[in-house]
Order: structure tokens, then C-alpha cells, then sequence
């Protein structure tokens, strides 16, 4: 089983703060959904949400669940951008403006006042979790 807690960022805010434990867990798709190093688009109560698959960094297999839509463009593009590190954090490039997001808590390295909402994710077994708090 693979888990990361990740800290959650409100549209608007420059400060993260830490994801307590989520009160469930929802099952969005399955691991075979997914593109390694790459992102795929799930539905989530309402939103895209993009989920991003990488199966080796340092800290081994990771999957991060973040907002889709581009806060610049207002696009549902996220989950097309390219997944790079920048500053020693993994981030995805926005495809249209090419700014970047942290896939851990959903700040954006160039633009302090843009964020993207991140929630916790998981694969438990064959099925991909994100939990909702």
C-alpha cells in the first residue's frame, strides 16, 4: 500500500496547513488508470481534480491528487502539464501560462498569491483513494 498526506491549500491562501486524518476515504479510479509520471483526471464530489502517479521518487511510490483548474487561465489543464522538480520540490507545469504548482501542497513557485487545492491520496491495492476531509 502506498499513502501520502498532503497539506491543502484553499484558492486564495499563501499558507498551507496540514491535512488532518481525512474522515473517509473515496475511491476515484484504479491503478491501472493511471500514467506513470504523468497525470490522468477524476471527477471528485463536483470538481477535476488531477491525479498524478509516480512510482519512483526518494520516498517510493507517490500518487498526489490536485486541483485541475489553472487559477491564471481558468482552464481544466492541470492534469495535461508536465511533472518536473524545481527547487527540489515536485511540481507540474501548467501547460498554458507554464507556471509552477507543488504537487504537495498546491502553492505555485513563481506566483506566491496562485494555489491549487490538494487532498490526501492513496493506493490501496488496485484502487486509487483520495481523502476527503
Amino acid at each position: 500500500m502506498s499513502s501520502i498526506q498532503a497539506a491543502r491549500i484553499e484558492p486564495g491562501r499563501t499558507d498551507a496547513a496540514i491535512v488532518q486524518a481525512p474522515s473517509e476515504w473515496k475511491a476515484l479510479c484504479k491503478r491501472a488508470d493511471l500514467v506513470a509520471n504523468s497525470g490522468v483526471v477524476a471527477w471528485l464530489e463536483g470538481r477535476q481534480v488531477a491525479l498524478f502517479y509516480l512510482p519512483a521518487t526518494e520516498d517510493g511510490e507517490q500518487v498526489f491528487a490536485i486541483e485541475n483548474r489553472d487559477p491564471k487561465s481558468g482552464a481544466n489543464v492541470i492534469g495535461r502539464g508536465l511533472v518536473g522538480q524545481v527547487q527540489g520540490d515536485l511540481v507540474v507545469a501548467s501547460p498554458l501560462y507554464k507556471q509552477h504548482f507543488r504537487l504537495e501542497d498546491g502553492s505555485c513557485v513563481e506566483y506566491p498569491e496562485q494555489s491549487l487545492q490538494v487532498w490526501p491520496a492513496r493506493i490501496t491495492g488496485d484502487v486509487v483513494e483520495v481523502g476527503l476531509v
